[in-house]
């Protein structure tokens, strides 16, 4: 597995388990507010608070993984082109024709 397929996975599951604990904190809050406005929403609002501070960041980490990989993707199919032209034109020409039968056949 590629590092950056590694960091992707890695921030897909710290992702969904940071959004989890949103959930959960979000529930609790609904708790505390329907049992009392008193101390426990308050507690309940800063864990959410908390909870979706950690999770905004997470994506945005999560999300620069993602252009990074998408870059160096970029970088390296551009330098192929550039090296092998005419196998690129040639992969290029059957995947198109691949893709026309597929089209024609519905």
């Amino acid at each position: 597995m590629t590092d950056a397929a590694k960091t992707l996975k890695d921030g897909q599951q710290r992702l969904a388990q940071d959004f989890k604990a949103v959930v959960n904190d979000a529930e609790q809050l609904l708790r505390d507010a329907a049992r009392d406005a008193g101390q426990g929403y308050g507690e309940a609002r800063e864990r959410l608070e908390e909870s979706l501070k950690i999770a905004r960041d997470e994506l945005a980490c999560l999300e620069g993984a993602m252009m990074d990989s998408a870059r160096r993707a970029g970088r390296a199919t551009d330098d192929y082109v550039h090296r092998r032209p005419w196998e690129s034109i040639g992969i290029g020409a059957g995947v198109g024709l691949l893709l026309g039968l597929l089209i024609a056949r519905r």
